[in-house]
């Protein structure tokens, strides 16, 4: 039986940022992994339902440039069909139902869909929320009490989960040891806290599961 009050939330930790072959590499991404691997672990063990958001681009995406400000555009990057967009080997969800961006599913789908553990919301924009059409729809499905929320990049596509679900008045946990920012753009960390995020390390999370 799946703990349905929790839940994790894994965000774009895909090949072309966590990897320094990646096409938008996150820098020291890896110094995360090793904590992404016991997240994936301790999820599994305590079969407590994931969500992994994972961009899925394709040349269209207004997100993307050949001139990229690496603010609010970038390089191409996490395109769909290609090895750059799949997720690293410690967080790689397993038997997972898949949630697309370019199709709006019945609320009979997303009630289906939300039965599996672990479950992959593909999004063409940063925030989820915008970049998927089904995604408010599986919140208010899934209808968690607390949600640990880890991943990259922090000032980017973390930032808009984070705050997406804080404001679905969702008890918001970001690990902190877990997520990883890019350069040149504000950190969140203010703005979470007047959202009330709890900012926590791995090691303390089972004081508030």
């Amino acid at each position: 039986m799946l703990k349905k009050e929790l839940l994790f939330w894994n965000v774009d930790t895909q090949f072309d940022f966590m990897n320094k072959e990646g096409k938008l590499y996150v820098p020291n991404s890896e110094e995360i992994l090793p904590f992404l691997e016991r997240i994936t672990s301790f999820a599994k063990e305590a079969n407590i339902q994931v969500v992994n958001t994972a961009d899925h681009h394709f040349f269209d995406a207004k997100e993307l440039s050949d001139t990229p400000d690496f603010i609010s555009t970038f390089p191409p990057h996490c395109m769909a069909n290609t090895s750059g967009a799949a997720y690293v080997v410690e967080t790689l969800p397993d038997e997972a139902a898949v949630i697309k961006w370019d199709r709006l599913y019945s609320d009979i789908q997303i009630s289906d869909l939300s039965s599996s553990r672990n479950l992959i919301v593909l999004k063409d924009v940063f925030d989820v929320f915008e970049g998927n059409p089904n995604t408010l729809r599986l919140v208010k499905t899934l209808a968690p009490k607390k949600v640990f929320v880890y991943g990259v990049t922090t000032n980017v596509c973390v930032d808009c989960a984070v705050c997406g679900l804080a404001n679905q008045n969702v008890q918001v946990f970001v690990i902190e040891d877990a997520i990883k920012e890019l350069p040149n753009i504000p950190l969140p960390f203010e703005k979470w806290n007047a959202l009330g995020v709890n900012l926590i390390k791995f090691s303390e999370i089972e004081n508030y599961l």
